[in-house]
């Protein structure tokens, strides 16, 4: 099986071996159902859907050697390394069978990875990931899902398909809106629009480009039609519908009038990005026998950085290419990279170190964060997971807070939406009456600006989601429940994928509506999206504590803080471990760790109504007192009649014990 080639050596052709084929000599077609032809239009797909998901694997990264540790951990996850190695032999014989058929090239295999030749295999997918203004054609290739026919092979196979998919419809959809917004003249508009929205019928902005471009061309009836089809594409989405700003657009056209002269708000790319940041496999302390640890770890990490709305993360394996060329920090530049995910593995015996550190790259020498992992190594697989786990829960935080600094220094003119959205959130969660106001006017201009943009939706929700739980709303209180499910129902409608948003629907579901069976729905589903999402464990947690499941729920909240024991909005994490604990009668702890969430915020309100019950049951009389005129002073008038009005427990036993403390605390 060519055992002697080294995995650089792999695609260097033989001294002496004739030219290569001018030309692929397979076409590979991974997006909708799987295909494979030779050259000479014969088929050369595997019979068995294993070996079909190993060449689609190969395909993905055709030019790359992928490690056949990797390849067996990606479709035979329940096995053990024995009989992945045997699988793997099994498939790859298959598929070795079926090329050789079909006319096609051989796989190119080491003891350690396989690859697909360079230049001999043609593949529609990477010519998606390839696409951009030279090659706007390629494009069109994304007409269906990628892989239609190869869900449920493996869990961890389902879960990289699922990482893959989104990053390509992720990058072909940013590459779309960057052509429209390139795009001028009415033909031209009229093109990009449809392109954009072949790849996602639900982008409002690009209905409404067609629109005008179709009234441009003197078509009133097309325009009309493109809108019909807006509603019909939107309608898809539960909760979706024209914007008030599409609706005045098609009105101004039935009524034969003037056109809205405002222009239509450019797709922008930094916000269908985020901050760029790519993983370098990691470098090798003395360990060569864990060369494969290295890559799995970049790709581990990678696909489930992936999963962030905000943050674009490239291939890791583009990365490496890259960085054999120029160097890690050059080729990091050369991509684009504002952030640079790189460390080291080392093994001693039993055990192994894993060494992380993350770049930020417009600051010399800017390292921002640092992790030391040190575990055993008798479960590789199981490693990978909780390294990557600990990773995307530690980094979102930390590059949040990183981009919004930098938001705000750049200043209000000429802010993007994802601008004004980083300057908000940390501005609500510092909990000072002016700066909260500030954020709320931050995320109206952004959904101005870019209607479509899923994440200031559901921010403005728990914008208001925070103001009614602080007793601030000053207006209608129903009002302000009402408008805070709709915006977060608007973002989900934007973006169902969106585990942030999902999740603070469900707490938007919880809290204000006493809706629990829903909002536990809403948490499960963004924590099947994002496993690492701190948020949507801490709110699941408070949901089943709301229903009466205490001891289930400080389970979800203790793996928050095995995700994130220092997440920078832990005040407010910190606090819904207080809810079972006051439930279960640890008074005691309960007043303990709502006072450490005071001390990290003292105008978060939540903890003190708490701690307040919990030194009530506790016979704590002077210490109540101090507490319930802290308590008084953020909201003013707060009474047991506001506070049980206000609580989601559902239980009888739960609400009278709350109940009881309160009294006892000495409130009225």
């Amino acid at each position: 099986m060519g055992d002697s080639l080294t995995v650089a050596e792999m695609s260097r052709p033989a001294a002496g071996a004739p030219a290569a084929a001018p030309g692929p000599l397979l076409r590979l077609v991974l997006i909708g159902r799987m295909e494979a032809w030779s050259l000479a239009s014969v088929p050369a797909l595997p019979r068995s859907r294993k070996a079909r998901a190993l060449l689609a694997i190969l395909g993905l990264a055709v030019g790359a050697p992928v490690p056949r540790a990797r390849l067996g951990a990606l479709l035979w996850s329940r096995g053990g390394e024995e009989q992945r190695r045997t699988s793997l032999r099994q498939a790859l014989h298959e598929l070795q069978a079926a090329l050789a058929e079909g006319g096609g090239p051989a796989v190119l295999a080491t003891r350690d990875a396989l690859a697909l030749p360079a230049g001999l295999v043609w593949v529609d997918a990477v010519e998606v990931a390839c696409a951009g203004a030279a090659r706007p054609g390629a494009l069109d290739l994304l007409n269906a899902e990628l892989l239609a026919d190869l869900d449920g092979i493996d869990p961890a196979f389902d879960a990289w398909l699922a990482a893959e998919r989104w990053r390509l419809r992720t990058h072909a959809t940013t590459e779309a809106a960057t052509l429209l917004t390139l795009a001028r003249g009415a033909e031209a508009v009229a093109a990009a629009a449809r392109r954009l929205l072949g790849i996602d019928p639900s982008r409002e902005t690009a209905w409404r480009s067609l629109i005008r471009a179709e009234l441009e061309r003197g078509d009133r009836g097309a325009a009309l039609a493109a809108y019909e089809a807006c509603r019909g594409a939107l309608a898809a989405r539960p909760g979706a519908a024209p914007s008030p700003e599409t609706e005045a657009l098609v009105q101004a056209i039935r009524d034969g009038g003037l056109l809205p002269e405002v222009p239509e708000p450019a797709p922008r790319r930094a916000t269908a990005r985020g901050a760029r940041l790519g993983v370098l496999p990691l470098a090798l302390l003395g360990c060569e026998a864990a060369a494969h640890l290295s890559t799995g770890l970049a790709e581990e990490i990678t696909a489930a950085l992936a999963v962030l709305r905000w943050i674009f993360v490239v291939d890791s394996a583009s990365l490496a290419a890259a960085a054999g060329r120029s160097g890690p920090e050059e080729a990091a530049r050369q991509l684009g990279l504002d952030f640079l995910l790189a460390g080291t593995v080392q093994r001693a015996g039993s055990r192994i170190r894993v060494t992380l550190r993350l770049t930020d790259l417009r600051e010399a020498g800017g390292v921002v964060w640092g992790q030391r992992f040190d575990r055993e190594a008798d479960d590789l697989l199981a490693l990978q997971d909780e390294v990557a786990a600990a990773v995307v829960a530690r980094i979102d935080p930390e590059i949040l807070l990183i981009e919004a600094t930098r938001a705000s220094a750049r200043g209000q003119v000429g802010a993007s939406a994802y601008d004004l959205l980083l300057r908000a959130i940390p501005a609500m969660h510092r909990l000072e009456r002016e700066g909260f106001g500030a954020a709320r006017q931050w995320l109206r201009e952004a959904m101005a600006l870019e209607p479509d943009y899923a994440p200031a939706h559901a921010w403005a929700a728990y914008w208001h989601l925070l103001m009614l739980g602080q007793g601030w709303y000053m207006g209608d209180a129903a009002a302000g429940m009402a408008e805070a499910e709709r915006l977060a129902s608007r973002a989900i409608a934007l973006d169902p994928l969106d585990a942030q948003a999902l999740t603070i629907l469900g707490h938007v579901q919880a809290f204000l509506h006493h809706r629990m069976e829903e909002a536990v729905a809403l948490h499960r589903r963004a924590l099947s999206l994002n496993p690492n999402l701190a948020m949507a464990w801490v709110f699941l947690g408070m949901a089943e504590s709301y229903l009466g499941e205490h001891a289930t729920a400080l389970r979800r909240l203790d793996r928050y803080r095995e995700l994130a024991p220092c997440h920078p909005h832990a005040f407010f994490l910190d606090a819904a471990r207080t809810i079972p604990l006051l439930l279960l009668g640890r008074h005691a702890e309960a007043a303990e760790v709502c006072s450490a969430a005071i001390a990290l915020q003292p105008g978060f309100s939540f903890p003190y109504k708490v701690r307040l019950a919990a030194l009530g049951h506790l016979g704590r009389v002077a210490d109540a007192a101090e507490v319930r005129a802290r308590l008084l002073a953020i909201e003013p008038g707060f009474t047991v009649a506001q506070a049980l009005a206000r609580t989601p427990l559902r239980r009888p036993v739960d609400r009278a014990h709350y109940e009881r403390g309160l009294r006892l605390g000495g409130l009225a």
